[in-house]
């Protein structure tokens, strides 16, 4: 598997492939060094959605590369979902990686079993939820990797569940938080950007998100990744996934959980705990930023102690926003394969 890889690394990274910057933690590829605006992703898809029960729920994901390879998990964020990663999960196929891409509970084929079980959006829920995905699927360790909510998924999974983990990448670096860190207040400028948060915390914000769902989402897109030319197909694609019956419920408790205006439930409390004193994360780790990235994220200084192993932040440049597997499927892909370190 290491020839495998390092082969790959020498066939897609080399020169046609753009430059390189490791040792300043910056990468330009070929398509980003013109710093133009971003166009939409290819028209590639995904074969039949797979279903499998693991935990409390039906999970639908995707797959590709062989199933006996290493395996790498990605996760989408909101108001995102699976083709996030269409254009990466052909790179890591080809370098040998089984990568398998789950809807997040909310989203697209994924659903619940019992309609007793709470719709919660909690942190700690989503990271289990992968979790037992890996364990009906017989997976013992995964590199996770993932950005916006699939960051924070990923960011737990490597500080609760290490021995789970070969690697993480994680857009944004370090996003687990508590219910009393999101109630220290911020900076003006810092609260103006997560104006939604709180439009959520209203019944009119979860009115008006249920009418306009789809509306609402691609404005986020616009305000997260400025430069980035998606067309409606490229939109409609996902905007498809949130659809499914509980994307409501889940975005809102998500928001209001953060903000201490709801409530998760019991069976993750030991989970919370953990998380509300900001575990170390000591698994080999790679964070990334886009350039153009217009959704609210801290600063790589702010979190660059909270990760004790091998360790590196790489800057993605050329006009990249928040939804960076998207829209630098290269150098996400670049990541999760040096992450490894395979």
């Amino acid at each position: 598997m290491n020839q495998i890889i390092d082969q790959h690394r020498r066939n897609f990274f080399g020169v046609a492939a753009g430059t390189v910057a490791m040792g300043l933690g910056v990468i330009d590829l070929a398509r980003a060094e013109t710093g133009a605006p971003r166009s939409s992703a290819s028209n590639a898809s995904f074969g039949a959605i797979k279903q499998i029960d693991a935990g409390v729920l039906n999970v639908g994901y995707a797959e590709a590369g062989p199933s006996n390879g290493p395996v790498a998990i990605l996760l989408h964020g909101w108001p995102y979902d699976i083709h996030a990663f269409v254009d990466v999960a052909p790179i890591l196929a080809k370098a040998g990686y089984r990568v398998i891409i789950p809807y997040l509970r909310g989203y697209g084929s994924t659903h619940f079993l019992s309609g007793e079980t709470p719709r919660n959006g909690e942190p700690a829920a989503m990271a289990a939820d992968i979790i037992a995905l890996m364990d009906k699927l017989d997976i013992k360790k995964a590199v996770v990797a993932g950005f916006d909510w699939g960051a924070r998924t990923a960011d737990i999974i490597a500080a609760l569940w290490p021995d789970r983990c070969r690697a993480l990448v994680s857009v944004s670096g370090y996003l687990i938080s508590s219910q009393a860190a999101g109630n220290a207040p911020l900076p003006p400028s810092a609260e103006l950007q997560w104006w939604y948060q709180f439009y959520f915390a209203t019944e009119r914000g979860r009115a008006g998100y249920e009418k306009y769902t789809h509306d609402f989402a691609k404005l986020i897109w616009k305000l997260a990744s400025p430069q980035w030319k998606f067309d409606d197909a490229t939109f409609n694609r996902s905007a498809a996934a949130l659809d499914n019956k509980d994307h409501v419920a889940i975005t809102i408790h998500n928001y209001r959980w953060r903000l201490g205006l709801a409530q998760g439930e019991a069976k993750y409390d030991h989970l919370e705990k953990k998380l509300a004193a900001a575990p170390v994360i000591d698994v080999p780790t790679i964070t990334m930023e886009g350039d153009a990235n217009g959704a609210p994220h801290p600063d790589p200084s702010a979190y660059a102690k909270k990760f004790s192993g091998r360790y590196e932040f790489r800057l993605i440049t050329g006009g990249i926003g928040h939804n960076l597997p998207q829209e630098a499927p290269e150098a996400f892909a670049k990541a999760v394969i040096d992450a490894d370190g395979a």
